[in-house]
Parts: C-alpha cells; structure tokens; sequence
C-alpha cells in the first residue's frame, strides 16, 4: 500500500487545487492572498468594473506579478528585438562550433 502526501489549499471552505508539493502549495496560497489584495484594491477604486472583471484582472496580475512588479518600479523592460538578437547570436555561435566540430 502506498501512501501519498497531497497539499490542498482551501479558501473560504473550498478547495481551489491540489499539489504535491507544500512549495507549490505555499506558492498558489500566496498568489491568491495577493490576487485578493488586488480585488480589494480594484474595488475602492473609481474603476467601474463588474465583480468578474475585477476578479479576472485580479488574478492575471497576481499570476504574472514577476513581470509586472519591474513595471511598477519604473524598470524599462527589456525588449523582445534585443533579446531575440542575442538568442540568434547564440544559436549562431553554436551552430557554427557544431561545423567545426563535425569537420
């Protein structure tokens, strides 16, 4: 018999997800705490958005706050051009150390 651990996060006496991991579970825990944070923020502002609007908007935030974080520290992201440019240059290099290496 085999004996499994699961993580359930529970909100409001409902469960939203499972994990293997108390990691992962800690880490959907806190990005609903903050998607909740951002609800409330949403709904004292003058914005006139519906309950699912501000959920939605709620949560993709919450859900991408890596990227949107640097945005509000006014950290000019970098741009996609550039870093495709150094991704082909990279490449590049590697084929060509590929070439030399099969000749």
């Amino acid at each position: 018999m085999a004996v499994i651990v699961k993580y359930i996060v529970v909100r409001n006496g409902e469960e939203k997800m499972t994990f293997a991991t108390k990691k992962e579970a800690d880490a959907y825990d806190k990005m609903l705490d903050i998607a909740d944070n951002l609800y409330d923020f949403l709904d004292k502002s003058k914005l006139k958005l519906s309950e699912n609007q501000m959920e939605n908007i709620s949560l993709m935030l919450a859900q991408n706050r890596d990227a949107l974080i640097p945005i509000l520290r006014d950290i000019k992201p970098k741009k996609k051009a550039a870093a495709a440019k150094t991704e082909t240059k990279k490449t590049a290099a590697g084929t060509k150390k590929k070439a030399k290496i099969a000749n």
